[in-house]
């Protein structure tokens, strides 16, 4: 959420920042919403004032014998109480339009995110060079998975219906030890706390970190007021909700592997075969809760966490920096990792590391109180996939398919998979 003192000083500023997202000024609609809302605010105090004042001279009026005024005095407390409940009710109705305008506001993007309309304005940092060339035409993983005989749409068609997917086999091995190798480099290799947190949440939860009340429709909700988390981030993040942590306690970095839910309701009819995008899959997730002052140093370190699984994998990758139209709104600025897909000839992001800023703080309530300052500030939270399972999987099999139908496994991966070094095609 923005800080409304804020845009009170910057009006100008935050419509050329909602401009950057091809939104439209909200700034004159919010700042007289505000106006209205004080103005009620200061009636009301002032009702408050006169009611007390007026209460005080009724009993002055009885002691001094002047009935009259006493019974004058009380026909005003009287009609103040009405007045002040009238007013005590727009008050809270203009609140509630303020603070649903104010929650409904994107996050401002940094300054140097590039500017563009759409994921073709993207600018790449950095890349692993260039992909291997092959003397045969790659296939798609869902080729290679189901001529393997270990990757079955068709059944899970059956027990769920679309974008699901049940894998068997040596491929149910490999996701699970995907998820192992990422953990042991992200627990013992860069410091994180491994987490096992909730699948379901509430809504104050999503609400802090945006996912509420916006996107919705992306999501899957239950019938007792639960909703499934579209990632870890969303608990891992709330972990500091309503806290006020001592500077010394920052950083504070947490990861953990999760189911992830998603309706993809935004995505109808964008890749629908295979396992690119499903309402179901797996994630080992980063959450960083830094000073300020660390921000962006810690979204770079948290890219590299993101490479070093890409590394250790051997899969060609490169690092491109989101533009203004691509990223998300309760982000200031986005690295995606995309790794290179040959089936598909073109590169798929497989990990997002965003800053997000004070914008989800503010939502949670989650501060700390600096060591040599008065009072207390909002923390900086971010968060990046450290990646996406199903996507690894995918790049494995893609990247790593030989002319015979088989996948070498990547060295990293076979201690996880009992020395297994290939998978070879069904029958």
């Amino acid at each position: 959420m923005l800080d409304l003192k804020w845009i009170r000083e910057h009006p100008e500023e935050l419509d050329a920042g909602l401009a950057r997202r091809g939104e439209d000024p909200v700034s004159a609609a919010l700042l007289d919403l505000d106006a209205r809302y004080r103005a009620a605010q200061t009636a009301l105090q002032e009702m408050q004032n006169r009611r007390n004042a007026a209460s005080k001279e009724v009993g002055k009026a009885m002691g001094s014998g002047d009935k009259d005024r006493a019974e004058q005095l009380k026909r005003e407390v009287a009609e103040l109480k009405t007045a002040m409940q009238a007013e005590t009710d727009r008050e809270r109705a203009l609140s509630a339009e303020l603070e649903e305008l104010l929650a409904g506001l994107p996050n401002l993007l940094d300054p140097d995110v590039p500017d563009g309309p759409d994921e073709s304005a993207n600018v790449e940092l950095r890349n692993s060079g260039a992909p291997p060339k092959r003397n045969y035409e790659p296939k798609e993983h869902f080729e290679i998975g189901e001529a393997l005989g270990l990757m079955d749409f068709e059944t899970a068609g059956r027990l769920s219906g679309s974008r699901f997917v049940v894998l068997s086999g040596a491929l149910a091995r490999m996701e699970r030890a995907l998820a192992m190798l990422m953990l042991d480099i992200h627990v013992t290799e860069f410091g994180y706390t491994e987490v096992s947190p909730p699948l379901l949440v509430r809504d104050h939860v999503l609400f802090g970190t945006g996912q509420l009340p916006k996107f919705g429709e992306d999501l899957f909700q239950t019938t007792n007021g639960h909703w499934l988390i579209p990632t870890a981030e969303v608990p891992l993040t709330n972990l500091v909700r309503e806290q006020i942590l001592a500077e010394d306690e920052l950083p504070l970095r947490y990861t953990a592997w999760t189911s992830c839910f998603r309706s993809e309701a935004g995505a109808a009819g964008k890749d629908t075969r295979g396992m690119l995008r499903q309402h179901q899959f797996y994630k080992v997730e980063l959450v960083s809760i830094v000073h300020p002052d660390q921000s962006l140093a810690e979204q770079e370190r948290k890219t590299g966490c993101a490479e070093a699984v890409m590394q250790r994998l051997g899969l060609p990758y490169r690092v491109v920096w989101l533009c203004s139209g691509d990223t998300g709104g309760t982000m200031q600025s986005t690295f995606d990792v995309e790794v290179w897909l040959p089936g598909q000839g073109v590169y798929r992001e497989i990990a997002s590391v965003s800053r997000a800023g004070d914008w989800q703080a503010r939502r949670m309530q989650a501060r700390f109180r600096p060591n040599a300052e008065k009072g207390t500030r909002f923390v900086h939270t971010l968060n990046g996939s450290g990646v996406a399972i199903g996507r690894a999987l995918i790049a494995i099999l893609e990247n790593y398919q030989q002319a015979d139908g088989s996948v070498i496994i990547p060295d990293a991966l076979r201690p996880y998979m009992g020395g297994l070094e290939t998978l070879e095609p069904d029958g």
